[in-house]
C-alpha cells in the first residue's frame, strides 16, 4: 500500500465527519437520534431563490464552465449585500470573490498567503478548520486564548508580550463560534491597530451576523484601505443554503486577486443558476431575516430550558444560532458525558473540546431543529436523569 502524505498524519478527520457516521448507523438501526448539534438549517431557503434555480437550470445555456472570479451579477449583489448590511463599500470587479463556500476560502487564503515556517494566530476555542489548513500548508500553529473570564475576547496584552515576528495571518470569528459572543466596533479597531503594528493580516470569518443579531457588523468598515484585513462570509446560515455553497471573501484587490490565483488552480467556478439563486437570496428584505430570527428566538427558550435541565451555565444573550453552555464541575470527562447523553437519550449535543482546550467544560447546542425536537430532547433528558437518580437511591 502507498502511504499516505505527511501532512494528514497530523490532521485527523473531522470530529463532525465521524460522529455524524455514527448517528447515521443508529438511525439504520431504527433509532430516532435527534442532532442538536450541527450547525445546518433545517429551515428552507426563500422561494424566490429557489425559483431563480428553477427557472435558470433548464436553460441551455446555463451549463458552461463560468468565469473563475464568477459573473458580475453575483459579485454586484455581493457588494450590494455589503453596501446595505454593513454599510461597506466594495468594487464589485475588484474586491469581493465568490467561493463554493467559506471553508474553501480558508484554504485558498492560506495557500495564497502562507510559506513553511510563516506563524498563524488561531483562536482557542476557535473553528477547527483553521488549524487543519494551517498545518496542511506547511505553517504552524500559534494558539491564542479566549477565555469566559475575558468574555471570549482576544487578550492583546498577553499577545503584544510574546515574539510575533514569524506571524503572518490571524483569524478571527465575530460574531463568534462556538461562544456566541458579539462582535464591537471596538474590537474590530483594536485588531486593525494590532495588525498594522505588527504588520499581520487579520481575517475575519463572519458567517453568522445575521442570525439573532441586532447590529451586525464587518470589521472591513474600519479599516477603509483595507491593508491589514480580510473577510470572509456565507450564504449558509444566514440564507439557510449550507448545501448550496455559496460564499464570498472580501477586501483590498491585490489580496483578493492573490486568493483568485490559488482558487482557478483548484476549482472551475460556481453553477451559474446557484449564481442567479445566491443573488436572489442577497436581495431579500430586512423581514425576512427577522422572520428567520423569530423561529430561533422561540428555540433558543426551549434550548435553554434544556440547558437547565443538564445543570448548564449559559448566557442567554448568545448571537447566531448555537449557545455555548458550562457543564457542571462534578462531570469529569465531556466527551464520556456527550456520549452518554447520546446512547441513552438519543440526543446528540457537541462536546466543546473540539474546539480547542479551552473549550474543555464546555458543550454546544445548535438551534437548527424544531421546537417539538427541543420539547421531545427534553421528555428523554429528564426521563434518564430520574433513571439515574432511582438507581442511585
Amino acid at each position: 500500500m502507498i502511504e499516505i502524505a505527511e501532512r494528514f498524519k497530523s490532521v485527523k478527520e473531522y470530529y463532525f465527519s465521524v460522529k455524524l457516521q455514527e448517528i447515521s448507523k443508529m438511525r439504520s438501526e431504527g433509532i430516532e437520534v435527534l442532532n442538536l448539534g450541527i450547525g445546518s438549517p433545517d429551515l428552507p431557503p426563500d422561494k424566490a431563490a429557489i425559483d431563480a434555480l428553477i427557472n435558470s437550470v433548464v436553460k441551455s445555456d446555463m451549463h458552461a464552465y463560468q468565469p473563475y472570479r464568477s459573473g458580475t451579477e453575483l459579485r454586484e449583489s455581493m457588494s450590494k449585500f455589503y453596501e446595505n448590511r454593513y454599510n461597506v463599500n466594495l468594487n464589485s470587479e475588484t474586491e469581493v470573490l465568490p467561493l463554493l463556500g467559506s471553508k474553501e476560502g480558508i484554504m485558498y487564503i492560506s495557500l495564497a498567503f502562507l510559506n513553511p515556517g510563516d506563524e498563524v494566530l488561531i483562536p482557542n476555542p476557535g473553528y477547527p478548520a483553521y488549524s487543519a489548513i494551517t498545518t496542511l500548508v506547511g505553517a504552524t500553529v500559534r494558539s491564542f486564548d479566549l477565555v469566559e473570564e475575558n468574555d471570549w475576547l482576544p487578550d492583546f496584552e498577553a499577545l503584544e508580550g510574546e515574539d510575533l515576528s514569524k506571524v503572518k495571518i490571524m483569524w478571527v470569528n465575530y460574531p463568534n463560534m462556538p461562544t456566541g459572543t458579539n462582535a464591537s466596533a471596538q474590537l474590530f479597531k483594536k485588531l486593525i491597530e494590532f495588525g498594522k503594528k505588527y504588520n499581520i493580516l487579520i481575517i475575519n470569518d463572519n458567517p453568522y451576523s445575521l442570525v439573532l443579531n441586532e447590529f451586525p457588523q464587518s470589521i472591513l468598515k474600519f479599516d477603509t484601505h483595507k491593508e491589514h484585513v480580510l473577510e470572509l462570509n456565507s450564504l449558509s446560515k444566514s440564507f439557510n443554503m449550507a448545501g448550496w455553497r455559496v460564499g464570498m471573501v472580501a477586501g483590498h484587490k491585490q489580496y483578493i486577486n492573490a486568493i483568485l490565483q490559488a482558487k482557478s488552480n483548484v476549482d472551475s467556478g460556481m453553477f451559474l443558476p446557484v449564481q442567479k439563486a445566491a443573488s436572489q437570496a442577497l436581495t431579500l428584505p430586512q423581514k425576512w431575516h427577522d422572520e428567520r430570527n423569530s423561529v430561533y428566538a422561540k428555540r433558543k427558550k426551549i434550548a435553554l430550558e434544556l440547558l437547565n435541565h443538564l445543570d448548564c451555565e449559559v448566557k442567554p444573550n448568545q448571537v447566531g444560532m448555537f449557545l455555548w453552555a458550562k457543564l457542571p464541575a462534578h462531570i469529569e470527562s465531556v466527551r464520556g458525558f456527550i456520549d452518554d447523553i447520546l446512547h441513552n437519550t438519543h440526543v446528540f449535543l457537541t462536546p466543546g473540546e473540539i474546539f480547542g482546550t479551552n473549550g474543555n467544560r464546555f458543550i454546544r447546542l445548535s438551534l437548527c431543529s424544531t421546537e417539538q425536537d427541543f420539547e421531545l430532547a427534553i421528555q428523554r433528558i429528564l426521563k434518564w436523569k430520574a433513571k439515574e437518580l432511582s438507581l442511585v437511591s
